[in-house]
């Protein structure tokens, strides 16, 4: 892989995009519809603390994050994929490297495994769905 020539060639749209449907992704998966509930009570937030929370550092950071994220995606999903090989490549990217991460984390935390599905399971499905975004957008 040549990390210069794909960088040269970045789809900056696709990568804003990817970012943008992670944040969202994740805006939807912590809500308490979804896991928000379970994943507040497992890692011990009240909603007082989520109001006392600084947003904008909270949010602000986390798009940061997702946007490094999926330009690293991007360099290694590479220039000639599609939205099946780039969602592949991200779901075996958050399942071999994210969530084993977690895992092993996790287990010496002695953590719920309820939290590790719900944190785990975010990450594989938002590498997932970026890969498709970036692999797709030619």
């Amino acid at each position: 892989m040549d990390l210069a020539n794909a960088v040269a060639h970045f789809n900056w749209l696709a990568i804003i995009t990817a970012a943008a449907a992670a944040f969202a992704l994740g805006g939807a998966w912590y809500a308490k519809v979804l896991f928000g509930s379970a994943w507040m009570q497992d890692v011990g937030l009240t909603e007082e603390d989520a109001k006392n929370a600084n947003m904008p550092r909270t949010f602000g950071g986390a798009f940061v994050l997702q946007l490094i994220a999926a330009m690293l995606l991007a360099a290694i999903v590479g220039l000639e994929s599609t939205w099946l090989s780039g969602a592949y490549t991200g779901l075996l990217l958050g399942l071999g490297f994210l969530a084993t991460a977690y895992g092993v984390t996790y287990l010496f935390e002695q953590r719920p495994l309820r939290l590790f599905m719900i944190n785990a399971g975010y990450n594989v499905v938002l590498l997932g769905i970026m890969g498709a975004i970036i692999g797709g957008w030619h």
